[in-house]
């Protein structure tokens, strides 16, 4: 089967980015290869649905670029396509003195970033956005709001189909071989052949782009397990919408907090824990081969070694539901053990350098033979349809 161009990989960006080709260059024939039953089962499925505003980015980077623009295009579709949303707004709480300077440096990274209306909010104003939420100083962020991304991704999916691009599900790419400018991928149920191949297997991606190219890549995805509890739902009234700590400069996640669920109900967390299997949802899920791979790879041990603390803690509140409610208490005082019940996990992919380097903003790597999204971690999802306007430009440039 011949196509101008293939996409490895039926989350959320693998969509978006099919869905852009075909809207710039209808005639191309593309298709997107997904190794699931479904399309956006993983990182896309798992997400906590939240529309992020693109306060955190250092201004310039792709993440910062991608998000504010995105955000933009995510809402315009939801409208074309009536997929409910609501733009809430969400308080950003230093809980600690220490943690205000901080606090500063986002309201300021904020403005810089575009984000009109974002402002330092007093004590009294935080208790009328979310009357039990406590701590020493708060922004307030009205860009920020929720969907679910699961919705956007199969409307994605049928949007890219009726422009008469096709999805292959169940087909996971065994192997990639080039030759004479072409690219031939195996599955475990079909051939393909292709000009192109644009990578976006997510917690996969650094594997696909091994099979694309000769030379050792340097990046290795490290699997992040955060996991979640809900609200009861007699405690849900304890939060109105969003609420966010200050988080740790040093590492790319932003810590345990509260999101109001556009599919209902509120989750508490998540944490960010390693985990032993890269779709491994419950501490129960070991791949032995691929933790030995994580274990292995120089960079994840200097990670290890400066962060050890942090993960320590990070993963004390993996097994210890008190230390976890404990942290949430610096947001909430009146959060009770009680309160909580189990509410699932998601797995991000971290892209981790041989340096020791976490990858903090998008990567995308080009060779002669293929586009690999090597990095694309939240805010991924919100910015998915610029993300897959950029990859689709570098294709197209391509087949001029």
């Amino acid at each position: 089967m011949k196509y101008d161009i293939l996409i490895v990989g039926g989350g959320i960006v693998g969509l978006a980015t099919g869905l852009k080709i075909k809207q710039k260059k209808p005639d191309l024939k593309v298709a997107i290869l997904e190794k699931e039953s479904e399309v956006a089962k993983h990182q896309t499925g798992n997400n906590s649905g939240v529309i992020h505003s693109g306060l955190y980015y250092k201004p310039g980077s792709l993440k910062a670029i991608n998000c504010i623009n995105g955000y933009h295009e995510l809402i315009k579709f939801c409208e074309e396509e009536n997929i409910p949303f609501e733009l809430t707004g969400k308080v950003v709480v230093a809980t600690r003195k220490e943690q205000i300077p901080i606090l500063n440096g986002l309201h300021d990274r904020g403005l810089q970033n575009g984000l009109t209306g974002t402002r330092h909010i007093t004590l009294d104003e935080l208790k009328e956005y979310e009357p039990y939420c406590a701590g020493v100083a708060a922004i307030h962020v009205p860009q920020t709001g929720i969907v679910d991304y699961k919705v956007v991704a199969q409307a994605y999916a049928r949007k890219f189909e009726s422009l008469g691009g096709e999805i292959f599900l169940n087909n996971k790419v065994l192997k990639i071989n080039t030759l004479n400018g072409i690219s031939y991928i195996r599955t475990e149920y079909h051939e393909f052949s292709s000009n192109l191949v644009i990578n976006c297997a997510g917690l996969y991606s650094d594997k696909v782009a091994q099979m694309n190219q000769h030379e050792p890549i340097d990046v290795k995805i490290i699997p992040f397990r955060g996991e979640y509890y809900k609200l009861k739902k007699e405690r849900e009234y304890l939060v109105k919408n969003l609420i966010y700590p200050v988080p740790d400069p040093n590492f790319p996640f932003l810590g345990v907090h509260f999101t109001r669920m556009k599919k209902g109900g509120v989750e508490a967390g998540p944490n960010a824990v390693l985990a032993f299997k890269r779709e491994g949802y419950k501490r129960s899920q070991i791949n032995f081969a691929e933790l030995s791979e994580t274990l292995a790879w120089p960079g994840f041990q200097k990670v290890a070694s400066k962060y050890w603390k942090t993960g320590m803690g990070e993963l004390y509140r993996s097994f210890s539901k008190a230390a976890f409610t404990k942290a949430l208490q610096e947001l909430i005082p009146d959060i009770t053990e009680d309160d909580l019940v189990d509410g699932g996990a998601g797995v991000r992919a971290q892209a981790c350098d041989r340096t020791g380097g976490l990858l903090d903003d998008f990567s995308i790597k080009e060779n002669e033979y293929a586009i690999n999204v090597l990095n694309a971690p939240s805010p991924a999802a919100t910015s998915s349809l610029s993300i897959g306007g950029t990859v689709s430009d570098l294709a197209l440039k391509r087949f001029s």
